[in-house]
């Protein structure tokens, strides 16, 4: 994953906030707070996680399918987000 370097401290400070917010679902639950403000805290959490999913699938398709040297490293590039999607799709 070496191509993710240049974006690394990006995707870091995203996963730092998707940390932090789970860590205030933790908080809300031990504090036994209002189930519509959690709820909306975990719709919150799962759009951030669906963002981060999204930016990782395109750098996998653009570093490992687009831009591969080789047929071969192209079809191993698409085979991997083609069991990467059905895993997702589950």
């Amino acid at each position: 994953m070496a191509h993710l370097s240049r974006d690394k401290s990006k995707l870091m400070a995203r996963l730092r906030r998707i940390k932090g917010q789970v860590e205030g679902v933790e908080r809300a639950l031990e504090a036994e707070s209002d189930c519509a403000d959690v709820l909306q805290q975990i719709a919150s959490i799962r759009g951030a996680v669906a963002g981060l999913t999204s930016e990782m699938m395109e750098e996998h398709l653009r570093s490992h399918v687009v831009a591969a040297e080789t047929a071969s490293e192209r079809e191993q590039g698409a085979e991997k987000m083609i069991q990467i999607l059905k895993s997702y799709m589950k």
